[in-house]
């Protein structure tokens, strides 16, 4: 089991910028993937963006794509979500989640960060 800790949310204004951070421990992370997914108030929750452990390559959504960046620092167990450009719609509890690469769902997840964007 991994374990997750979200940090770095918080209110910041329509076209601004904020980086979060997920730092994982409990065991190694090769063989994991990684992923940033948000919930909004009243919406289901989403997926954001993931990378692959040591290998580094991403997916995103298509409604962050240019504007979010997620990088992984191998040094300090941590996964980072860039975000630029930032909307009021992409205001939401942003949750951080580990899953083997070989297997579709994730199983490990942080307890949140709220990031709100005001207009």
């Amino acid at each position: 089991q991994v374990q997750l800790v979200e940090s770095g949310g918080g209110l910041v204004q329509a076209g601004g910028s904020l980086r979060i951070s997920c730092a994982a421990s409990g065991r190694s992370l090769s063989g994991y993937a990684m992923g940033w997914f948000r919930q909004a108030p009243g919406k289901e929750r989403e997926f954001v963006a993931s990378i692959v452990w040591n290998i580094g390559s991403t997916n995103y959504d298509d409604s962050v794509k240019n504007r979010f960046t997620i990088s992984a620092d191998y040094a300090k167990n941590t996964v980072h979500l860039q975000m630029n450009s930032l909307k009021p719609e992409d205001t939401a509890v942003y949750y951080c989640a580990a899953r083997f690469v070989f297997l579709s769902e994730y199983n490990d997840w942080g307890q949140g960060t709220q990031v709100t964007v005001s207009s």
